[in-house]
C-alpha cells in the first residue's frame, strides 16, 4: 500500500507518496515563513500552513500518479493557535514552539514548577504549548478554542477534534502515567479539560478526507521528533536519535514506564500504539540550522555548504566558543532569557574559526543533553542515529562524534519525520503487523566515529558549559 505522508514543519510542508516496500514514490516541499516579532515572537499565518498541506500533498499525489490507501500527519508540536471550532476559522496567528512570549505566564506559575513537572513530565518553559495557551487567552482572544495546530489541521482535513498521544504530552496538561488531561494542571494554566480534543493512539484512523480527491482515511499522526525516532528504530529502551533541523532534539527511549528526568531533560509519550505506550526523554537544542541562517543573515557564510567549505580549514577554534542561545536556552539549563554569543575572540579569530566554533558549541549542547541522557537511564548512548538538513556537514557531524565519544549514525534518507508517520498510518490501516514492519530496515549512509579521546572531549565540554553557564550570568 502508498501512503500519503504529510510533514508539517516550522520552515516547510513536506509531501511523501512512500511505497509498499518504504521507498520515495513522490516529494513534494513548499515553504513557510515565520514571522519573527520585536518581542520575542515567532508566529506563522495558519492559512498559510493550510495551503501548504494542500499544495504540498497535491504536488506530490500528482508527481506519484499512484493511488494511495492513507494519510499521516506530523506537526510541529508546541505550536498552538485559536480557532472557531464551528467554521475553522483562525482567531489568531500559530504561536510557533520558538516563542518566548510566554515567559511571564511561566514566572507567575514558578511557585508550581515542580507539580507541574511531576504531573506532565516537564519543565515550566515557554516553549511548551499551555503557556502559550494561556498567552493567548490573555492577550489576544477568549473565544474559540485554543489547540495545538495539528488539532485545526486535522479538522480541516477530516473534521476530527483529536490529537495524539505524542503531542498531547508537549502541552503541560497531559498526566504522563495515566496518558489523560490533567485537571490540576489545566487549572493551572486557565484551561478547561472539556473543552480540549480527544487524545488518539499514533496509529489508527481518526477519519477520513477528500481534499486529496476519493476519501482516504487519516492513520497516522504524532509530533515530528517521535515520528522520527520511530522511523529510524530506536523502539527499545536506551536506544536514541538527534534530528538537526531548525533546532536540534534528542530523544531516548525509555520503555513503557513513564520516566522523569533527574538530569534537566523532559519525560514525554514517545508513542501511544493500541493500548500500549513507549516513553522517552527529550532534550532540545533550540537553534541549531536557525543559528546556521543567522550566520548567512549576517554575513559570515554564504550558504549552509559553508560550513565544511569554511569549518574544514582549521583544526581548531583559535579560541573561540559559540553559546547557541539565539532564542534562548533549553535543556539541560532552561533559562529562555539567555542569548546567543561568541567569546574567546582575538585579532587572530577568523571567519573559519567562527564557523567551526558555530558547529562545536551546537555539537558540544547535543553532547550534553546526551550525557543528561545517560545518566537518567543509567549507562552511556551505545550510539546516536541522526537526521535532518544538518547532517550534510561532515565537519558538524565529526564533532558531534567526538564530544558524545560514541559513533553517530547517519539516517540515510532526509525524510524520518515522514517516513515516520507514514510507518505509524501503515500500522493504523493494518498494512504491517509490527512496529519493526511498519518502519522497514536500513543501513546508516555514513558512520562518524571520535577520533580524540574521552578526556579531551570532556575537557572541551567543561570549557564550553563554562563559558555558557558565565554567559547566562549575564541576562539574570
Amino acid at each position: 500500500m502508498n501512503i500519503l505522508a504529510i510533514d508539517q514543519g516550522t520552515s516547510s510542508t513536506k509531501a511523501l507518496v512512500i511505497g509498499p516496500q518504504r521507498e520515495v514514490l513522490a516529494e513534494a516541499e513548499v515553504p513557510v515563513h515565520p514571522t519573527a516579532t520585536p518581542d520575542g515572537g515567532v508566529e506563522h499565518d495558519p492559512e498559510a500552513l493550510w495551503q501548504s498541506v494542500l499544495e504540498a500533498s497535491r504536488a506530490a499525489l500528482a508527481q506519484a500518479d499512484e493511488p494511495v490507501g492513507a494519510v499521516g500527519l506530523s506537526n510541529q508540536g508546541e505550536t498552538v493557535l485559536a480557532w472557531d471550532r464551528t467554521t475553522g476559522r483562525p482567531l489568531s496567528s500559530a504561536i510557533v514552539w520558538q516563542d518566548r512570549r510566554a515567559t511571564g505566564v511561566c514566572e507567575a506559575l514558578a511557585g508550581r514548577a515542580d507539580e507541574l513537572e511531576s504531573i506532565s513530565g516537564l519543565k515550566l518553559d515557554p516553549y511548551f504549548a499551555a503557556p502559550k495557551m494561556t498567552w493567548l487567552r490573555e492577550q489576544v482572544t477568549g473565544e474559540g478554542v485554543v489547540t495545538t495546530s495539528d488539532v485545526w489541521l486535522l479538522w480541516r482535513l477530516c473534521g476530527a477534534f483529536v490529537t495524539d498521544a505524542a503531542t498531547a504530552s508537549r502541552t503541560m496538561l497531559l498526566d504522563l502515567d495515566g496518558v489523560s488531561w490533567s485537571p490540576v494542571a489545566c487549572d493551572a494554566f486557565g484551561m478547561d479539560p472539556a473543552a480540549l480534543p480527544a487524545i488518539a493512539p499514533c496509529a489508527g484512523i481518526v477519519g477520513e478526507t477528500e481534499a486529496f480527491g476519493a476519501a482516504l482515511p487519516v492513520a497516522g499522526i504524532a509530533v515530528d521528533q517521535q515520528a522520527a525516532l520511530f522511523a529510524e528504530g530506536c523502539h527499545r529502551a536506551g536506544e536514541a536519535k538527534c534530528t538537526f533541523g531548525t533546532g536540534a532534539f534528542l530523544l531516548a527511549t525509555v520503555g513503557t514506564q513513564a520516566r522523569r528526568s533527574k538530569s534537566g531533560l523532559v519525560g514525554c509519550v514517545a508513542w501511544t500504539l493500541d493500548d500500549e505506550t513507549t516513553y522517552c526523554l527529550d532534550g532540545q537544542v533550540y537553534t541549531a540550522g536557525a543559528a546556521v541562517t543567522w550566520l548567512q543573515e549576517v554575513g559570515l557564510i554564504d550558504r549552509p555548504s559553508d560550513l565544511d567549505g569554511l569549518g574544514s580549514t582549521v583544526d581548531t577554534t583559535g579560541g573561540a566558543a559559540f553559546v547557541p542561545g539565539l532564542a534562548g536556552l533549553a535543556a539541560p539549563f532552561w533559562r529562555p532569557e539567555a542569548r546567543g554569543a561568541f567569546v574567546g575572540l582575538s585579532l587572530g579569530t577568523g571567519r573559519a574559526h567562527l564557523v567551526r566554533a558555530v558547529c562545536e558549541g551546537i555539537a558540544a549542547e547535543v553532547a550534553w543533553l546526551a550525557r543528561a541522557a545517560a545518566a537518567d537511564l543509567g549507562s552511556p548512548l551505545e550510539r546516536l542515529r541522526v537526521d535532518g538538513g544538518l547532517t550534510r556537514s561532515t565537519t558538524l557531524m565529526q564533532l558531534q562524534a567526538d564530544l558524545l565519544q560514541a559513533p553517530v549514525e547517519l539516517y540515510p534518507l532526509p525524510h524520518a519525520t515522514a517516513l515516520g508517520v507514514a510507518a505509524f498510518a501503515r500500522l493504523g490501516v493494518g498494512d504491517a503487523a509490527s512496529p519493526a514492519a511498519a518502519v522497514g530496515s536500513w543501513r546508516p549512509a555514513a558512520v562518524f566515529e571520535p577520533t580524540i579521546s574521552a578526556d579531551e572531549a570532556t575537557e572541551r565540554l567543561e570549557a564550553w558549559r563554562a563559558v555558557a553557564e558565565g554567559t547566562m550570568e549575564l541576562h539574570v
